[in-house]
């Protein structure tokens, strides 16, 4: 018998939100690992706001609604709105009842930029290293760096002369014409008025230039997983400072290994790893200064095979979490949202490890 199209909607339901998502959903293992990262930042949280005045959206709140955001791949916070007024599975992340009203975009942005300020984004990451350390997921001796260029959020037609000479009249004021060839263009020079702490960069010879970031992440090798990671300006020199950087940050005093591609096959830069207790497991170049009391340690292969695993970090944060190109302006916001990025694509990552295991 076939049954009736009724367009009339009912008015009341009896099944919370708890119930209707899937006992074996993968965001209730993500929201779980979540929890404990926010429960342990409560300190933090209540340092950030007065005890008096008119209640903020809960940071907790925030937090889920911006990772939410990266997981799914939500390309504004407007739509990220849109979407927690009918989508019943990310109120239930966010911690959102059936009846509550969704915030105004514009509030929401300002709250968010709070969190900015207070550096809320490594605290959350942190928080969620110690959880894979607390499961021996991670390795302290056998680490990979690489770097990738992120595009920012800002065109040609703003990449102007510092000393604002050259220019013409605009023919639309909404939309110029701008006609650059033949014009000898470079950071020295030019700079973006949209975002002008971009550079212009490029992967390599033979490709286009454009308006970058340089972002940098420490892997860890024994299950990929990201430990450190920051965002510089696109200089060209950046990767090889970033990762000296970031392996300081290593704790502990032991000897470790740090594989790495072949841009990284510096002279100086494999001397400062040996100055500090790193054995620079670089892939070589032909004139390589990575010698043979190196490379003849089966060590040395295992890194060369575990170093690739970083580009899927790379290739989640472009694809999924959107960061192929940023949607912030400034060194500093785009530092923060790459930092979010990359605690999502950890618990991400610590999730399907967990499910593997079982």
């Amino acid at each position: 018998m076939r049954g009736a199209d009724h367009q009339q909607s009912g008015m009341f339901s009896y099944i919370s939100a708890e119930r209707r998502v899937p006992k074996d959903h993968p965001l209730r293992a993500i929201r779980a690992m979540v929890d404990v990262a926010l429960c342990n930042m409560g300190p933090q949280f209540e340092a950030m706001y007065a005890k008096v005045g008119r209640p903020s959206i809960a940071p907790e709140k925030l937090l889920r609604a911006l990772l939410l955001q990266i997981l799914y791949t939500v390309r504004s916070e407007r739509m990220l709105m849109e979407q927690l007024e009918y989508n019943m599975l990310f109120r239930w992340f966010v911690g959102l009842n059936m009846d509550d009203p969704v915030w105004d975009v514009t509030v929401f942005t300002k709250n968010r930029e709070r969190l900015l300020g207070a550096e809320v984004a490594n605290t959350l990451f942190a928080e969620v290293l110690a959880q894979a350390s607390s499961r021996n997921l991670l390795s302290t001796e056998h680490f990979t760096v690489d770097g990738t260029l992120i595009e920012a959020w800002a065109s040609h037609k703003s990449f102007k002369r510092k000393d604002g000479g050259g220019e013409q009249p605009p023919d639309d004021p909404g939309n110029p014409t701008v006609d650059f060839h033949g014009e000898r263009r470079g950071n020295e020079t030019h700079q973006s008025t949209t975002d002008p702490e971009a550079r212009l960069a490029r992967k390599g010879p033979g490709k286009e230039a454009k308006l970058s970031y340089a972002g940098h992440v420490l892997m860890e090798n024994r299950n990929g997983l990201a430990v450190n990671g920051c965002v510089t300006a696109a200089d060209g020199h950046a990767e090889p400072q970033a990762a000296v950087a970031m392996v300081e940050e290593i704790p502990g005093q032991h000897r470790v290994t740090l594989g790495a591609d072949k841009g990284y096959d510096r002279k100086d830069f494999v001397q400062e790893l040996r100055d500090h207790q790193v054995t620079p497991h670089i892939a070589r170049k032909l004139t390589s200064i990575i010698d043979d009391r190196t490379t003849r340690h089966p060590g040395y292969a295992i890194s060369q095979q575990k170093r690739k695993r970083v580009e899927e970090i790379f290739g989640w944060l472009k694809t999924v979490a959107g960061l192929r190109k940023t949607r912030h302006r400034g060194l500093l916001r785009v530092d923060w949202i790459f930092t979010l990025a990359l605690a999502a694509y950890n618990l991400v990552r610590m999730r399907n490890l967990a499910a593997a295991a079982a």
